[in-house]
């Protein structure tokens, strides 16, 4: 997709939500960007680090899951037909 047809459609609200992990991207970038200033600051950050990344591993396997069920579904679907 061109930049123009991205920026006309995000001007129209057209555009898609953001997925989750654009989401989690996001955070990621912004925990990187956190100077903590104190060592219990920094335990939080790596706390916040952490379970992060225990997010995206978690919602990987929903995906995944939800990828599994959508051609269940289909399949049976198409049996039902």
């Amino acid at each position: 997709m061109d930049l123009r047809r991205m920026t006309r459609d995000f001007l129209l609200g057209e555009s898609a939500a953001p997925s989750i992990g654009s989401y989690l991207q996001s955070i990621s970038e912004v925990l990187q960007a956190i100077t903590p200033r104190t060592q219990t600051d920094g335990r939080r950050i790596e706390m916040a680090k952490s379970s992060l990344r225990e997010v995206r591993r978690h919602t990987r396997r929903l995906q995944e899951r939800v990828g599994v069920l959508e051609e269940q579904v289909k399949i049976l679907e198409e049996s039902k037909e």
